[in-house]
């Protein structure tokens, strides 16, 4: 555990140092500096990659028996599921508030309440939350670990690069602004951007919140279902 935690910041800090030194003098983003635009969105990126965690654990479970061993203890199916989810969430909090400070310490200034902070940073570890679920059903779908890391990771690269966390959609071809606008983690970014620079939020905020809903509905009665169906 502690190996893992150490290497899921490493990446994203690798993110921030690349996208802020290396190509943050080729972006830009009228009105605002680079740098705080760039913040929010890699650490929303950061929780979604950090989500990929659940489905591979679940899957390394599932090969080496220890799931097995829990049809023998008297626990509802949604106690491992949700015990793995909540797991990686704490995870993900520790990533949030380090992200944060390397964010901090390379510029980024909120510019928002305390309220508003503790709002975009609690999004941020929901809309993660709800990922972790779309990974837990996809790590319990596959049979090897190697295919859930690849499964894990193949559907998320689209949607965040395809999304306002690194350029404004606005730079995009209009085809893809088109998916780019509804995109799930645009509009949480655009959120999470908004309470932390002080800038419009109602609308992006109540679309995340929907994507979420939206996700835990779906996809814990979909995860039940197959682990239930898997031991």
């Amino acid at each position: 555990l502690p190996q893992l935690i150490v290497f899921s910041t490493i990446q994203p800090v690798m993110f921030v140092i690349l996208f802020a030194y290396v190509f943050g003098g080729a972006i830009k983003t009228p009105g605002v500096d680079y740098i705080n635009y760039l913040i929010p969105g890699i650490i929303v990126q950061s929780v979604i990659f950090g989500s990929v965690q659940t489905g591979i654990g679940l899957a390394e479970d599932l090969s080496k028996g220890m799931i097995d061993r829990f049809r023998s203890l008297p626990m509802a199916s949604l106690a491992v599921l949700a015990g793995r989810t909540l797991a990686d969430t704490c995870r993900n909090i520790f990533v949030v508030i380090l992200m944060t400070l390397v964010g901090l310490i390379i510029g980024f200034r909120f510019q928002a309440g305390f309220a508003e902070i503790i709002t975009a940073l609690a999004l941020t570890v929901l809309f993660g939350f709800a990922f972790s679920w779309i990974s837990a059903t996809i790590g319990m779908l596959v049979k090897e670990v190697e295919t859930a890391q690849v499964a894990g990771f193949i559907w998320i690269f689209p949607l965040v690069f395809a999304s306002s966390v690194f350029v404004p959609v606005e730079t995009m071809p209009n085809w893809l602004q088109t998916f780019a606008k509804v995109n799930p983690i645009t509009v949480s970014v655009n959120a999470v951007r908004g309470l932390s620079l002080g800038g419009p939020v109602a609308t992006s905020l109540l679309h995340s919140l929907g994507w979420i809903f939206l996700i835990l509905v779906i996809f814990i009665p979909l995860a039940i279902k197959i682990y239930r169906q898997r031991v």
